[in-house]
């Protein structure tokens, strides 16, 4: 484990202890006010989180999915509907790379509307689910730092769910902002820590999954990180956040809540599906300058 004192995004050391929960504490920067978890995984053992257990996790409250593969149908939709605001003044096709692409879903919308598409995914464990799905010569297994990629050769960069994982997002964004070509187009999503929801539910809120998740950005942190990596944020929005889920999803997490709800909320599991979105995920927009 390693223990994290220093800001990632403005260098500050000093901070305030929102809370600790077992071994981890969650921290905000008195300076920035970037939220981040200390300590956290080694470089080697935060690449062994994301094997198989993590896609169909036995604990997906606290790490990874019930069964990520299963919700096929459900993320393709996710991702048509979120690209539809993501896209909706273009690129209409050209180059993409979606970073963090697991399975492919959003590699496959892509793919849908035209776009030439290749993945990065650092879990072998699902990216093979992804060559399958769009090719094995478009998705490299490993990080975006180790693709073989040529600088300025995409007009798309997406990164779903990827920041707050990785040990220094900086770095991430700054590498991809190489990759884009001259008036290309970056789209992100995180969640939000200064959401109404997170505010309210506290230390219960469902995206404190400590072991993966090492930041918690919010609009102004967010910004503020693209900014330093050479990136103007152009749009940012909750209200196409959301995602389709399962009734059983909805269930499993509202044991964040209280312990019984699962089993009262049981019958929802009979429920094919629902769109869910309570405001706590950013969908943001930016330009290479």
């Amino acid at each position: 484990m390693i223990a994290v004192d220093t800001c990632a995004l403005c260098g500050a050391t000093r901070f305030e202890a929102r809370f600790r929960e077992g071994l981890h504490e969650v921290r905000r920067c008195c300076d920035c006010r970037l939220v981040w978890v200390t300590p956290r995984l080694d470089d080697a053992a935060l690449r062994a989180l994301y094997g198989e257990g993590y896609w169909r996790s036995e604990e997906p409250r606290t790490r990874g999915y019930a069964d990520y593969r299963a919700e096929a149908d459900r993320y393709l939709r996710t991702f048509r509907l979120r690209l539809d605001h993501a896209l909706r003044d273009g690129p209409r096709g050209g180059r993409a790379l979606d970073v963090g692409c697991a399975a492919g879903f959003c590699l496959a919308v892509l793919a849908e509307r035209g776009f030439d598409v290749f993945g990065v995914e650092p879990s072998a464990a699902i990216a093979s689910d992804a060559r399958v799905r769009v090719g094995s010569e478009r998705v490299f297994v490993g990080t975006l730092g180790e693709a073989p990629l040529e600088p300025a050769s995409f007009d798309l960069i997406t990164m779903w769910d990827v920041v707050e994982h990785v040990p220094d997002p900086a770095a991430l964004l700054r590498q991809a902002r190489a990759l884009l070509a001259p008036g290309g187009l970056l789209v992100l999503e995180t969640q939000d820590v200064d959401s109404a929801f997170a505010r309210v539910l506290g230390r219960r809120w469902h995206h404190y999954k400590h072991a993966e998740h090492l930041f918690h950005f919010s609009p102004a942190t967010v910004r503020r990180l693209l900014g330093e990596c050479g990136f103007a944020t152009t749009s940012l929005t909750h209200r196409h956040g959301g995602k389709h889920v399962s009734g059983a999803f909805v269930a499993e997490r509202s044991g964040r809540l209280h312990p019984a709800l699962p089993r009262l909320l049981r019958p929802l599991e009979r429920l094919g599906g629902l769109y869910l979105n309570v405001f706590d995920e950013m969908v943001v927009r930016a330009r290479p300058v």
